[in-house]
């Protein structure tokens, strides 16, 4: 067996009423927090009056969509004189907030630790205290050591990437997700899904990341579709913020494949949400794996971790890899996934999106290094 290593945030606390246990969390001592927040949701009130009656100032920074580089510095300003840091929303305002925390207390510009795009720096310092709240089931940032973000002169997001990025507490509490509109639950909860299978089938894999998958597919097979027909379903809400957790802390530590290669470039070009992204090129993906697979190198062990994926999705012991490409593409479609020239992609973006997602630090972990043609192939479909 392969030796590994697994890192996560210092505490995750997991429960439906868990965000009413936050003040209990502040650090002894905090007196001045920033709460880094999305434009709405029914919890920044309580937040706020929990920090009020333990007489906590709090500063409050709203994300609006993916983060810049420019908004990432809006952020590091208004931290400057802050205790600590508390992100609240979904993956991008947790990856804003992470952004935040450590970029604060490293000196320099984001560009200078950005990799790809900049000059890829280790950050040495830690961070200040953040603590990370999901609103959404979806992205697991709440667990991962990056922050993804979007550079529009670039056309392109990319990471921020260190170990110190991990947040000091995830709090996840799933009744934070039970008002997410049907169309939000379709696109973060197939995010959810492609993290739990892209690492489970990654070159990075290891025996720990496997469990969190197997048990994260299992639980998003099971609840995605009823938390995107009935939204106040509790037991399928709660099943979709675990697999979203479980996702995180798989992704983190196995890496991902072809589908997020994809994702940074396109969202860098397409206003288009990350999980649309993913959810349109899952089963593409999977199917062009497969393919290659067993083309070109048809004694690869991955190949039997498809059709374990197929089981597991599908709930029949007898299911074959290419069921699970079926299973997934039907969810996609029955989920109301829109092609991806929705958001105005044509052939013209081919050449772009090709030559970024070979540079993609995700696409490396992809099991089998897919060709230029297959790429093509791909985003032909996906249109």
């Amino acid at each position: 067996m392969d030796s590994f290593e697994f890192a996560t945030a210092s505490r995750i606390i997991f429960g439906n009423g868990k965000l009413n246990s936050l003040a209990e969390q502040i650090e002894a001592g905090a007196n001045r927090l920033l709460l880094v927040r999305g434009r709405s949701s029914d919890a920044i009130p309580r937040v706020r009056q929990m920090l009020s009656a333990r007489g906590i100032r709090l500063a409050e920074f709203e994300v609006h969509g993916e983060p810049t580089v420019d908004v990432v510095r809006e952020g590091v300003e208004l931290a400057l004189g802050c205790d600590g840091i508390i992100g609240l929303g979904g993956g991008s305002v947790l990856d804003a907030g992470k952004a935040i925390a450590i970029l604060a207390t490293n000196p320099g510009d984001v560009f200078d630790y950005l990799e790809v795009i900049g000059k890829g720096t280790n950050l040495t310092r830690a961070p200040l205290p953040y603590i990370a709240i999901p609103t959404t089931a979806g992205t697991g940032a709440e667990v991962t050591r990056n922050a993804v973000i979007e550079s529009p002169a670039h056309g392109v997001k990319v990471s921020l990437r260190s170990p110190l990025m991990l947040p000091g507490l995830a709090l996840v509490d799933p009744e934070l997700t039970y008002n997410l509109p049907p169309v939000i639950t379709a696109s973060t909860g197939l995010d959810a899904l492609t993290q739990l299978i892209e690492p489970f089938v990654s070159l990075k894999a290891n025996p720990m990341t496997d469990a969190l998958c197997r048990q994260g597919m299992c639980h998003a097979a099971r609840a995605l579709r009823q938390a995107y027909e009935n939204g106040g379903d509790q037991e399928a809400r709660e099943r979709m913020s675990l697999a979203s957790l479980f996702g995180g802390l798989a992704l983190a530590n196995a890496g991902l494949g072809a589908v997020h290669g994809f994702a940074g470039p396109l969202g860098g070009m397409l206003p288009a949400p990350h999980g649309a992204i993913c959810a349109r090129l899952l089963p593409l993906v999977m199917e062009a794996n497969l393919n290659a697979l067993k083309s070109r190198e048809p004694g690869q062990p991955v190949l039997a971790r498809y059709t374990e994926i197929a089981q597991i999705l599908t709930g029949d012991p007898d299911a074959t890899a290419s069921d699970g490409v079926m299973w997934v593409s039907e969810l996609v479609r029955d989920l109301d996934i829109p092609a991806l020239a929705t958001y105005g992609m044509s052939r013209k973006h081919f050449p772009e999106a090709l030559e970024k997602t070979l540079k993609a630090s995700s696409f490396k972990g992809n099991p089998i290094l897919l060709t230029e043609a297959e790429l093509r192939a791909i985003l032909e479909r996906a249109l």
